[in-house]
């Protein structure tokens, strides 16, 4: 082999640079990822003994460990350079395992950055497996599969086959169902906002005010209007208050996936996906941490660039503490390995998470803003009621110089000056209008990815590494929950508007709770949980989970043997298992919506099949499947008797059947055993006859044609007739789950390429 050193690293896309750097006397491998896992399709524990995992090899990694077994066998010196967290402390033991290293050649290595000096660093200072953090590893692996394998088989058997359930994943799920229950018993109420606008009698500028007090109708509201015609009004008191605003802390996973999404609106696996690509590059350092901490070097060069960019008064050096629940390995915080280095090469998406980390990062060393903020109390000589006009006038821009930080569940709003007129206390104020609009309360705001992440990080659920595939698994694994809008409910309102001395009405539409990008729990993701939380409450209690995290860092910090955390969850959460087991009870889910013109009862329930409405009994009974996102314990008998509209016999074609069909997938025709896609925009309830002959001629004389999503040379992705997938020359190559395909690289394809096997075309085998 080349060089009497081996390095072994987790990822392809590390071993190009870490090889420059380390010159021809090492040879730098990827072991991929994990070489051994627990067996995928048993529960690969070994409960009687201690919990002992059974560990295999699996097929795609063969080829990979044959390789490393030669190789390692071969050098003098074999060196684990494996991720510096747990599940890269795991991956280092299960090499040295595998491959029989011998410990007098083994050299265990970590970097939180792909730089010279960081992997020459960490050739001077190796150390041996630190096998706390692969026991909390282990810890962790052992009692997910043991939740998984334990509870999967009662959703089976209790409500409908090939569900799942896992320790962390059933927790975020409740998270999502609990909230949509409180908007479900959540009344909207309405009430009248009154606002005005304002103009100084020196100044010819227009300030906005809103009344300290609301209307409960609409009669109250025009009273109120009626009764301020020909008002004066006066400034009764002013406050002006100096603030400052500190800069956010550089970031850890969790607030880098949350601002992501806020500021880029990308999906947490986009977040992390990318973020892996600038680590691998070398661009930024270790993008799996919980802490805010930063180095002294990284301190002292952001100070220079600060110094010759802004000057001194923009310059505040300091260094943050790590405030999350729960908090493990003293990692840095995720910043650029060089500051110096403003803009890189690139995806447009590469570019815009390293510009919002770098823009944290520096802002994080920068002075605070100063803010002059000032209330002002607006009073009437006709109502006893005030105005409030609120204004903030910055100061000093500080930090802000460089970037504010998103909000949530509006990633445009930021902190705006408003520069209000010289006024003071008594001056005289002319109304340009006063306006009362009818607003409703609004219930709790469903959870995104964002919001979701940030609340299982405060209740100290899951970890950084795990946010991205918790989320993921919730959203494409089984249907529980998914990504999308709601559409709010509409209301008519009268608004009311005092011009001159003339109170006008006006109707409009007021939309109340409409949702945009939000995580929508499906039917199937409300009954496995309410059926979880009746029967394993424990499992499903965020304390609880969170205390078994808890647990698994007293492992990691080699406090608590691993084995002694498992055995005292276990023992009770098996026995309690097999006690549901052994009841006859079920899940069953049914509610009357009312009765349909032709006086048949309509009725929404869940069956083996899922959620379903139902018109009718016996042999004229009618049912359709629930759409997406529609759930049993909202559905109107008016969205129910839609449904049972279809499937509907538009017409025929040559003496065939043309029926307008809904499935799983969205709607179709069905023509004979012919089943015909509906363009998008298609409405199956009105589509004309003639359309869909059309559409059925279409489809008999034209094979559909391959339709590229994207081309890189030889290399394509294709959208096929199974979803979209990479062709390489004859070769076809699956695309993980959790990947965005419409922002597929072409280093993405090629790295997917080099870490996976060609699909194989199945033949029917001849009977011989």
């Amino acid at each position: 082999m080349q060089g009497k050193n081996l390095v072994i690293v987790e990822s392809p896309g590390k071993v190009k640079t870490i090889q420059q750097y380390l010159g021809k006397d090492y040879l730098v491998k990827a072991s991929i990822g994990h070489i051994r896992d627990l067996e995928e399709h048993k529960l690969s524990v070994d409960v009687e003994n201690g919990f002992q995992p059974e560990y295999v090899i699996p097929a795609g990694k063969k080829k990979v460990v044959t390789e490393l077994k030669k190789l390692s066998a071969e050098a003098e010196t074999v060196w684990l350079a494996s991720d510096e967290d747990r599940e890269g402390e795991a991956i280092s033991w299960h090499l040295s395992e595998t491959l029989a290293l011998p410990r007098e050649k083994t050299r265990r290595i970590v970097f939180h950055e792909i730089t010279k000096n960081a992997i020459l660093e960490a050739i001077q200072n190796p150390r041996d497996i630190d096998m706390n953090l692969v026991n909390a590893q282990q810890a962790r692996r052992v009692m997910d599969r043991l939740v998984g394998f334990e509870l999967s088989p009662i959703l089976w058997r209790k409500i409908q086959p090939k569900l799942s359930a896992g320790r962390v994943q059933s927790v975020a799920l409740r998270l999502i169902v609990d909230r949509e229950k409180e908007i479900i018993d959540f009344k909207s109420e309405p009430f009248y906002r009154v606002e005005a606008s304002f103009c100084p009698l020196q100044a010819d500028v227009t300030v906005k005010a809103t009344l300290d007090s609301r209307f409960s109708t609409g009669e109250e509201a025009r009273q109120f209007l009626e009764d301020s015609i020909g008002a004066t009004y006066k400034i009764e008191s002013m406050e002006k208050k100096e603030g400052t605003r500190f800069p956010a802390p550089p970031f850890t996973t969790s607030t880098l996936q949350q601002e992501a999404a806020r500021k880029l609106r990308f999906p947490v696996s986009t977040t992390m996906r990318l973020a892996q690509e600038l680590y691998e590059r070398g661009l930024i350092t270790y993008m799996r941490t919980d802490s805010t901490n930063l180095s002294s070097l990284a301190i002292n060069t952001a100070k220079n660039y600060i110094l010759e960019n802004y000057g001194e008064e923009y310059l505040h050096s300091r260094q943050f503490r790590t405030k999350s629940k729960g908090a493990q390995e003293a990692h840095e915080a995720i910043r650029p390995t060089f500051i110096d280095r403003v803009d890189i090469e690139g995806t447009a998406q590469e570019k815009k998470l390293y510009e919002l980390i770098w823009k944290r990062t520096l802002a994080s060393q920068m002075a605070e803003s100063r803010v002059m903020n000032t209330s002002l109390k607006v009073a009437s000589d006709k109502r006893p009621e005030r105005y409030g006009i609120q204004a903030a006038e910055l100061l000093f821009d500080g930090f802000m110089k460089v970037y504010r930080e998103g909000r949530d569940d509006d990633a445009e709003a930021a902190d705006e000056e408003v520069m209000l007129p010289q006024m003071q206390v008594g001056d005289v104020l002319q109304e340009k209008e006063v306006s009362a609009l009818c607003k409703f309360t609004l219930p709790p705001m469903r959870y995104s990815e964002a919001t979701l992440v940030k609340k299982l990080e405060e209740l100290g659920i899951g970890r950084p590494s795990t946010y991205a595939a918790t989320v993921d698994t919730l959203t494409r694994g089984r249907g529980y929950v998914v990504k999308g809008d709601k559409e709010g409910q509409t209301f008519k309102v009268t608004n009311y508007t005092l011009s001159g001395n003339t109170v006008r009405s006006s109707q409009k539409n007021e939309v109340v709770g409409g949702e945009r990008g939000k995580l929508l729990p499906q039917e199937i993701g409300v009954v496995v949980t309410n059926y979880l939380v009746e029967h394993f409450t424990d499992i499903l209690d965020y304390d609880f989970t969170a205390t078994v995290e808890a647990d698994f860092d007293e492992v990691a910090e080699g406090k608590k043997p691993w084995r002694d955390a498992i055995a005292a969850f276990y023992t009770p959460f098996h026995a309690h298992v097999e006690d549901v087991l052994a009841e006859k009870t079920y899940s069953k889910v049914s509610r009357v919506l009312g009765v349909a013109p032709d006086g048949q009862q309509v009725v929404a329930a869940f069956g083996k099949f899922g959620a379903y409405v139902q018109k009718g009994e016996g042999e004229n009974r009618q049912s359709a499947s629930l759409g997406k996102g529609q759930l049993i314990e909202t559905l109107t008998l008016e969205e129910a008797l839609k449904l049972l509209e279809l499937p509907r016999t538009v017409g025929q074609l040559d003496g065939v059947d043309i029926v307008a069909v809904k499935g799983r997938f969205g709607p179709y025709l069905k023509y004979g055993d012919k089943n015909v896609r509906l363009p998008r925009n298609a409405d199956p309830l009105t589509i004309s006859l003639e359309e869909c002959q059309s559409l059925v001629k279409e489809a008999d004389t034209e094979k559909p044609a391959m339709t590229f999503l994207a081309e890189f040379g030889d290399i394509k992705v294709v959208n096929g007739r199974y979803g979209p997938y990479i062709k390489k020359g004859e070769s076809n190559y699956k695309i993980p789950k959790g990947v965005d395909v419409a922002a597929l690289t072409e280093t993405d394809c090629q790295s997917i390429i080099e870490n996976s096997v060609p699909t194989t075309k199945f033949k029917k085998r001849s009977k011989k």
